[in-house]
């Protein structure tokens, strides 16, 4: 015989979806604090993607990007427009260049001529375009992602697990420029945002709707906030006045759509962070708890007018490290096809 389910059963049932629903989006659009020192720590292991793609994974959210999704991001270049998101190398020392590049000519005859590149220091810091890598550039209680120990990378002379060369194939993905001098009210005159000017989880909502765009797993997310426009008019200040960038809330947004990179036109992090005693929460949220690698330095200002010309803030997102064993990051030149 053939039973009817009750129908307050049934709407109690779409009840219960419904709250259930409601619940997520309330959460999704009001991340957990991150003011506190302890809401540092509980975001660090509540976000945790450890153990996610296994024990010795070295990719971490870059396993987002699938074959499929490498389609999907080629099928994006329809203008046949390429722009560059990367700095000319700075060769000049300066207030926020810790380190610079030391170019030699070794030789010129009226056969040809040769040059040495060499930095005179790391070209991590704030002044080189770089993408860090995943498991040993950053550490939390002396581990990087998952769970390499300081210890490991001392005994090996370098990163033995999860360093540049997991990315020796290459990055294809879709980018999202987050153009954050669009926010209402956030901008100067000029065109950048003010050093200190945080972008939170909020902004980024908003910015999807200003844009047209909405983030999905595999992408890479990328925030211009005009620091090299700012640069070139008024010159290079020290950090320690402050940097525009991603506020640490922004982990959680990275977490929920499933962000394979983070890039920025400084050093990603809001400075001050707003959090006491933690200097740069979102390097140790991204590259240790979430697997999010980072690229750092890059510049935006030539992709973010050909974004505005376009009307269209997405594109085929390229990039390619170099091959370097145990290497804890690289130089490199990320590419924007439209």
């Amino acid at each position: 015989m053939k039973t009817c389910t009750p129908i307050r059963v049934v709407i109690q049932l779409l009840l219960s979806v419904l709250i259930g629903f409601a619940a997520h989006l309330s959460l999704a659009q009001n991340p957990p604090a991150m003011t506190t020192e302890a809401d540092f720590h509980r975001a660090m292991d509540e976000l945790s993607n450890w153990g996610r793609w296994g024990a010795d994974d070295e990719l971490g959210a870059a396993n987002f990007i699938t074959p499929e999704k490498r389609k999907q991001a080629a099928a994006l270049v329809t203008e046949g427009i390429s722009v560059s998101m990367a700095h000319n190398v700075i060769q000049e020392d300066a207030v926020d260049a810790s380190a610079i590049l030391d170019r030699r000519l070794l030789r010129v005859s009226p056969t040809g001529a040769s040059d040495m590149y060499q930095y005179s220091g790391s070209y991590h810091g704030t002044i080189h375009s770089h993408l860090d890598s995943l498991d040993c550039h950053i550490m939390y209680e002396g581990k990087g992602y998952n769970g390499v120990p300081w210890e490991d990378v001392e005994a090996a002379g370098g990163c033995p697990r999860g360093s540049i060369l997991a990315h020796k194939d290459g990055i294809v993905t879709r980018g999202i420029l987050f153009d954050a001098t669009l926010l209402p009210g956030r901008a100067t005159a000029e065109g950048w945002l003010e050093p200190g000017t945080a972008i939170t989880y909020a902004d980024l909502i908003e910015l999807e709707k200003i844009q047209g765009v909405t983030v999905e797993p595999g992408d890479v997310i990328l925030l211009h906030t005009g620091r090299w426009m700012r640069r070139e008019a008024l010159g290079a200040w020290p950090t320690s006045e402050g940097v525009a960038g991603y506020h640490a809330d922004v982990a959680y947004f990275m977490k929920e759509r499933g962000v394979s990179f983070i890039g920025h036109d400084m050093w990603n992090d809001v400075s001050p962070s707003g959090i006491p005693n933690v200097r740069l929460p979102m390097h140790s949220l991204a590259l240790v708890s979430l697997g999010v690698s980072i690229f750092d330095n890059l510049d935006f200002g030539d992709v973010a007018e050909v974004a505005r010309e376009l009307g269209r803030y997405e594109f085929m997102f390229t990039a390619a490290p170099l091959r370097i064993e145990m290497g804890m990051g690289s130089p490199l030149n990320p590419i924007a096809t439209f």
